[in-house]
Order: C-alpha cells, then structure tokens, then sequence
C-alpha cells in the first residue's frame, strides 16, 4: 500500500534533522524484525519521542503506527497527518477501540508504537508502566522491542520551550532485543521485564551520552539521581497531587 503521507513526513523530518545539526545515535536497529508484526516500547521524555522512535525503523524499512492521545488528531494541522500517517488515537474515554484497532494492526503484520508511561516523564526517569502493551502483543502473537531515548527532551518537552535551534544537540537511541510475549506469562510479570529491559537500555543511552550540563543553569534535563536539578519522581507526583 502506497504511504502518500508518511514518507514525505519521514524526509521532512529527516530535513529538519540536519538543518538543526542534530548528532544523532541510533544502535540496535537489527532488532526491529524486516516484516510481521511488534510492539515497539520506549520510554518517554518528549514531545518528538515518536518521530525519533520511528527513526530507529527507518533501517528496517518499517514505518511505525504510534498510538496517541485523540485530541492529537483533531488539531487542524497534525490531525490530517496522523490520520494520513495510520496512527491509532487512543480516546481514554473508550481505550477498548484503539486496543482493538490496534490488535488488527499488529495481526495484520504492523509494527505498533506504545508509550507505556502514558505520559511525559517530567522527571526524565521511567513511570511506572502500564501492561496493555504486554497484552496486547500477547493477544496478537507478536514480540514485544524495548527501546530508550536519551537527549530529546533538550528539544521539546513537557514545562520547558522549545529548541530547534542549530544547537549540535545530541540524541542517543537504544533498541533493545526482542521479548517474546507468550500468552502462558502473567502479563504483569512480562510489564516488569519489559520496564526492566528499557530501564537498563535508558542507562546505557545515559552512559554513552556524549555532553554534560554546561553550567548550573544548564542541569535542567538532567534527573536529579545523576545531579540534575529535574524534579524527582515524588516531586512530580506530589505537583500533580494539587
């Protein structure tokens, strides 16, 4: 089937990429299977996670249908082109339809992007994960691919404006091997594996992470376990509490 939207999408932002000088990381491709079916997990620390999620698929010749929140597609601009691109929109109101839209996806031979956290990560460190992405890979017969993103959030994320300046920012991603997702396993126990496996992707991306904060007012995107100054995870939950 003929990708009228998507692929014009992936050149532009491939574009984009270059015009603001990104330094760009991606290891663990050969993971991502060349045809059928997965689940693709990563963790979630920005606003363009999905683009650089997509990416590390690009040398697979695999384009991903991320699932994402449904006011995404009723924005006058992204809307078109997340419908155009066969993203699946996730109405939390009525999450058993983007669940079965999303079964059809996979059983089809697609690869389906999840963000288990549900939302941006504000202390740069994994939320706790949700098991619809284990459930839903069992229920399809599909492996389940763990990934980490590390510098995106340096871009765009959540209480913090954007960068898209010329800025030499680099971006680490880490694809991780498959995890089978058999249906004899409890999926709560196949969640905490899966978290398990991103967490320790996400450290290694960290690691080999190639600058520092420049300064004390320059420590903002770095957690605080690693001497960032981002609020910690009881900090966040406790400013959502209010």
């Amino acid at each position: 089937m003929a990708e009228l939207v998507y692929r014009p999408v992936v050149g532009l932002a491939q574009t984009l990429f270059k015009v603001w000088d990104l330094k760009i990381d991606c290891q663990g491709s050969e993971n991502i299977p060349r045809s059928g079916g997965a689940v693709l997990v990563s963790n979630h620390i920005s606003y363009l996670d999905f683009i650089f999620d997509g990416l590390a698929a690009l040398p697979q010749k695999r384009l991903v249908r991320f699932m994402a929140k449904e006011s995404v597609f009723r924005h006058k601009i992204s809307g078109p082109l997340m419908r155009g691109m066969k993203h699946i929109p996730v109405d939390r109101k009525q999450g058993e339809t983007a669940y079965q839209h999303a079964l059809e996806s996979l059983r089809s031979g697609e690869i389906v992007g999840v963000f288990p956290e549900a939302t941006i990560s504000q202390s740069f460190t994994l939320k706790s994960f949700k098991s619809g992405a284990a459930r839903m890979a069992q229920e399809a017969g599909v492996p389940l691919i763990p990934m980490a993103l590390w510098g995106t959030q340096r871009l765009w994320t959540k209480g913090h404006p954007r960068n898209f300046k010329r800025s030499h920012t680099p971006i680490s991603i880490r694809v991780g091997e498959q995890v089978e997702a058999s249906q004899d396993q409890y999926a709560g126990a196949l969640t905490r594996r899966l978290r398990e496996r991103v967490q320790e992707l996400l450290e290694a991306a960290q690691r080999a992470y190639p600058v520092r904060p420049k300064g004390a007012d320059d420590t903002w995107w770095m957690p605080a376990h690693l001497g960032g100054t981002a609020p910690t995870p009881e900090e966040v939950r406790a400013a959502e509490a209010r």
